[in-house]
């Protein structure tokens, strides 16, 4: 049997530019999220597009990546796994969220800087 693994790659639009932390450790985030669009026909023959929405978060040399040439409105390519965050809000709720964890950043075009 194969292995199953946990991978996505996804094409999309930036939706603002990243967001870039800088930690005291010399570690550094960049936090963005994707537009992917998608078209159907109706059964009246309409077209509709809809679009789903994936935040994503790269460190290291990704960040840096993401922080010098990702601005928004910009195509990329991203490939990485999903990861599930859990946490608590200010509030006592329990709350989660799932992102992509980028292994892989692909400038395509779209936007000028």
């Amino acid at each position: 049997m194969n292995m199953i693994r946990n991978n996505v790659q996804l094409v999309g639009i930036l939706g603002q530019n990243p967001e870039i932390k800088n930690f005291d450790s010399g570690k550094k985030v960049a936090n963005f999220s994707i537009a992917c669009n998608e078209t159907h026909t109706d059964a009246e023959g309409k077209k509709i597009e809809t679009t789903q929405w994936f935040r994503a978060t790269a460190w290291e040399g990704l960040a840096t990546i993401a922080e010098k040439y990702m601005v928004k409105g910009k195509q990329v390519a991203i490939s990485g796994k999903l990861v599930n965050k859990n946490w608590t809000d200010k509030d006592g709720k329990a709350c989660n969220a799932t992102e992509i964890l980028v292994s892989d950043i692909l400038l395509m075009g779209g936007k000028k800087d």
